[in-house]
């Protein structure tokens, strides 16, 4: 048992003493989660929610937690690239008898990881109902746990972007009926459908998958990012302050979002990136890796325009425009007009482009203040010098 440690002095040697353990290794990320069970297979995890996620930081706490844990009589193994574990109370009381000088302060921002302890202390009699995870290296997770963990990290910008592995997510999550926040197993619902249908007790489902929404687990970091409809972003987006995301026919995926003030009204699909004031038009749909981008993930720049329904299946560069109803494929042939072409080149000077007169749309990947068009009489895809700039309105973002 740890004896609760007096002051903030003796606190750091303990840490350091914790940290010097033969074969110690400090976590890349680490959080204590209650988790959801299923209701007929209790040994299934269905989701697990994270109050308070470390991502390269408060490797203090980590250490606390270790040694909460091995003084529980669990045994943290520290050569994998991920360890989870049940805690019970045992593991609480350790726990706040190491952060015993930093409880009294423990409230708001300050302390997080201790206000957990001192929440799960109030709870206690916790059961099955809560692990923690500690990943060591970013690579395929092997758990729910940490599924969740990495979904965290990037939905509340912890983590860039398209830099976390997240091979074999899909294979790990388990596909479940969404009751509000709750998780509900497909099989347990198809057991009990009569009783549940006689009774009343049917639950009103409001999706079927494996992911959750954004807004079931995360709380926006700042006051002027807008979800208009809470199906239209699902968990591990990432959404930069200033994005509206309107309802209607607007999508954005999970490892997917936004890089500054962003209007969506069309589909951000996983893996795709949109940069700081651009406008993805109703109906819009920037390709993801699995749908016609030859597994390339696209990144869209800055004051950029698609227009309603078109689709966009390449980069593009800070300032295009992509006109309404038209697609931009990698194996599209673009007509560009000698003059035009010119004025191409001199807005991207570090670009190696050919002189001729039509191109693939792979060749002008990622190229900036192109306007891509199709001429209304001989229905062939154009692009000329954008000379319009995409501004968005300041007052709904």
């Amino acid at each position: 048992m740890i004896e609760p440690i007096k002051t903030k002095e003796e606190f750091n040697s303990f840490i350091s003493e914790v940290q010097n353990q033969v074969n110690y290794r400090k976590p890349l990320a680490f959080g204590i989660a209650r988790v959801d069970r299923g209701q007929k297979n209790a040994n299934k995890i269905l989701q697990a929610n994270f109050a308070v996620v470390n991502w390269n930081e408060n490797f203090g706490s980590a250490a606390v937690f270790i040694k909460a844990l091995q003084e529980s009589g669990i045994e943290v193994d520290f050569s994998g690239s991920e360890f989870v574990s049940t805690i019970d109370d045992r593991f609480v009381k350790n726990a706040l008898n190491a952060f015993a000088p930093f409880v009294a302060e423990a409230n708001g921002n300050n302390h997080k990881n201790v206000q957990v302890i001192k929440i799960l202390d109030e709870i206690g009699d916790i059961g099955r109902d809560y692990t923690i995870t500690f990943l060591f290296e970013d690579t395929a997770p092997k758990s729910v746990e940490a599924v969740y963990l990495k979904l965290y990290a990037l939905s509340l910008r912890k983590a860039k972007l398209r830099s976390l592995n997240l091979n074999g997510a899909f294979g790990i999550l388990e596909n479940v009926a969404w009751v509000g926040n709750k998780p509900y197993e497909l099989e347990y619902l198809r057991e009990h459908e009569i009783e549940m249908k006689l009774k009343g007790t049917f639950p009103n489902i409001e999706s079927v998958d494996k992911f959750p929404r954004y807004l079931q687990h995360i709380i926006p970091p700042e006051d002027n990012i807008r979800i208009l409809d809470a199906s239209k972003v699902r968990m591990g987006a990432q959404l930069a302050p200033g994005t509206t995301v309107m309802p209607g026919a607007s999508y954005i995926n999970f490892n997917a979002g936004t890089l500054g003030p962003v209007m969506v009204e069309g589909r951000i699909s996983s893996s795709a990136v949109v940069g700081s004031g651009s406008d993805v038009g109703g109906g819009a749909s920037i390709l993801g890796v699995l749908s016609g981008t030859d597994g390339n993930p696209i990144s869209i720049g800055q004051n950029t325009l698609l227009g309603a329904n078109s689709v966009t299946g390449i980069p593009l560069g800070d300032g295009c425009i992509v006109d309404a109803g038209i697609a931009i494929l990698a194996g599209t042939k673009v007509k560009i007009a000698k003059e035009e072409l010119a004025k191409i080149k001199e807005a991207n000077p570090n670009a190696t482009l050919e002189e001729k007169e039509y191109f693939k749309g792979k060749e002008l990947a990622g190229l900036n203040g192109i306007h891509y068009r199709q001429d209304s009489t001989t229905g062939e895809i154009i692009a000329k010098r954008s000379t319009r700039e995409v501004k968005l309105n300041e007052e709904l973002h």
